[in-house]
């Protein structure tokens, strides 16, 4: 990450029309990141694996379903196993209009219990993982600012480097983020990997996409590392692999309701 700092710092050095352009290079290249088909109607089993600083893991295992409504996103998942987590649920409807939250809720089935995930809660982590609720949402472009840093190779695919900071203290807030930077293939227009600066604590979390496969012509995400890390060292790590990927299933939107939530997987 040290090369990367030089690079951000080079960059904020740049005369105003230069640092302009590269902002609008920016904006156009996440434009279009958000444009890539991402597939609709979605099943796929998934597995969860929580590591802690010493080594000790944690293995869950998932069954997931996405469906695009219009320009929304529809997120139901369901834990199977171990069993201290089985047939808890978690319904995102994730909005592409920056002017609605998005909506939160997770089912306890001990508590039988249904709680919504406020916006001021969504920094926190999800089910104690280093991914937060923000995070197991799609980010609206237009909420947060862009630079072009660079260019650098990832896997040994050319990526552009963009720098993107939170548009508002409200998206700041929600996320817990100062600032992010992504990489982003540019052969395919799909983020292979991040860095975040939090908010709080000054810790910063790694996601490398260490499996991408095309399915059904849909480049898909198989396989996700998160890392948080404090002081150059690992705290916690999360790896999450997705199985049986497939498109364009039967779904119907009275999937992604309450109702079905509690009525577990």
């Amino acid at each position: 990450m040290r090369k990367a700092a030089f690079v951000l710092i080079a960059c904020m050095l740049l005369p105003l029309p230069a640092a302009q352009a590269a902002g609008n290079e920016a904006l156009e290249i996440m434009r279009r990141v958000d444009a890539v088909d991402d597939g609709d109607n979605r099943t796929a089993r998934m597995s969860m694996t929580l590591i802690d600083r010493n080594g000790s893991t944690r293995a869950r295992r998932l069954q997931t379903f996405m469906k695009d409504r219009g320009r929304d996103t529809l997120n139901l998942m369901f834990f199977l196993s171990p069993a201290n987590v089985r047939n808890t649920g978690f319904l995102t409807h994730d909005f592409r209009d920056p002017s609605r939250d998005d909506e939160q809720w997770l089912y306890l089935p001990e508590l039988r219990k249904t709680k919504r995930i406020a916006g001021s809660s969504k920094s926190q982590s999800f089910m104690g993982t280093d991914f937060s609720y923000a995070d197991m949402t799609r980010r609206v472009t237009e909420e947060w600012k862009y630079r072009l840093l660079g260019e650098r190779d990832v896997r040994g695919e050319p990526a552009w480097l963009i720098e993107a900071t939170p548009a508002s203290a409200a998206v700041r807030a929600r996320y817990g983020y100062a600032k992010s930077v992504v990489f982003v293939r540019k052969d395919i227009d799909v983020v292979v990997r991040a860095v975040h600066w939090l908010t709080k604590g000054g810790d910063l979390k790694y996601l490398d996409v260490t499996g991408l496969k095309r399915i059904d012509g849909i480049w898909t995400r198989v396989e996700l590392d998160m890392r948080t890390v404090r002081n150059e060292t690992t705290q916690h790590r999360t790896v999450l692999r997705f199985e049986d990927v497939r498109y364009n299933q039967d779904l119907g939107a009275d999937i992604f309701t309450l109702r079905r939530l509690e009525r577990g997987p």
